[in-house]
């Protein structure tokens, strides 16, 4: 296996007696796909937030690129070049779709609260945004309101906006939760490719983009890992069909 860019070393997380986050190990390597799995309140979206800083563990440690990062906030892993994307959407409804993309690019600098001064017409923000809007197919949707757009279309937002961070790894929470066939297929090969510009840990039920997708999976269950592997690795593991896949899998 190639560097892991992101490490996760066991990470606890506790509300009350329940056990959301249970010693979880986790590695985000080069150039990889990594799926993470499981059945509703396994614990997927508690381990997310933590991963992305959105909430402290109770113990166990983060790092990324190198550095400690469990301690930062999610705007700090961002600049870092940790960019994730929201299983609800984050966008900003009333803005035009080329605004949201300039304020991610300003994120990315540390100066959100400029935006609506001077920063909206710096050409160099202008140009990074319309640059990313044409890698997700919606530069001619540039100056529509981000509201019009259709729920697809959204999600191809969401993933411009992570990029004019210059990410160095994402974490995509559900992108295909919403989307029909033909759209989840198009993001398919879209993510598909993009792992070569940074790797992408995804969480995702729809089990046939997971399968087309992944290099590894790791299944949670309880707060645990329960198993990480290749797609036929996680196909064929026993506990992985009793718990989540069932037996037809």
């Amino acid at each position: 296996m190639t560097k892991a860019i992101l490490s996760v070393r066991d990470l606890c997380k506790s509300f009350g007696a329940l056990k959301a986050t249970d010693h979880v190990n986790l590695d985000l390597c080069t150039g990889e796909i990594h799926a993470l799995i499981g059945p509703n309140g396994a614990g997927k979206s508690t381990l997310i937030q933590q991963i992305a800083g959105g909430m402290a563990p109770d113990s166990g440690s983060v790092h990324f690129l190198g550095q400690d990062v469990t301690q930062l906030s999610t705007p700090k892993r961002a600049q870092l070049g940790l960019a994730r994307t929201f299983q609800i959407s984050a966008l900003a409804m009333e803005d035009t779709v080329l605004q949201n993309a300039m304020l991610g690019a300003l994120g990315a600098q540390g100066h959100v609260f400029r935006f609506f001064g001077a920063a909206s017409k710096d050409r160099a923000l202008r140009e990074v945004a319309k640059t990313m809007l044409e890698r997700v197919g919606l530069a001619d949707m540039a100056g529509a309101r981000t509201s019009d757009l259709s729920h697809g279309q959204r999600r191809q937002l969401e993933v411009a906006v992570a990029l004019t961070l210059k990410p160095r790894a994402f974490v995509m929470d559900e992108p295909m939760a919403g989307l029909g066939a033909e759209g989840s297929a198009r993001l398919t090969e879209f993510l598909s490719d993009l792992r070569q510009e940074a790797p992408i840990l995804l969480v995702e039920h729809d089990m046939d983009a997971v399968f087309a997708l992944a290099d590894r999976i790791s299944v949670l269950v309880y707060g645990q890992i329960i198993a990480t592997g290749s797609v036929a690795d996680i196909r064929a593991h026993p506990d992985v069909r009793r718990a989540y896949l069932g037996e037809d899998a």
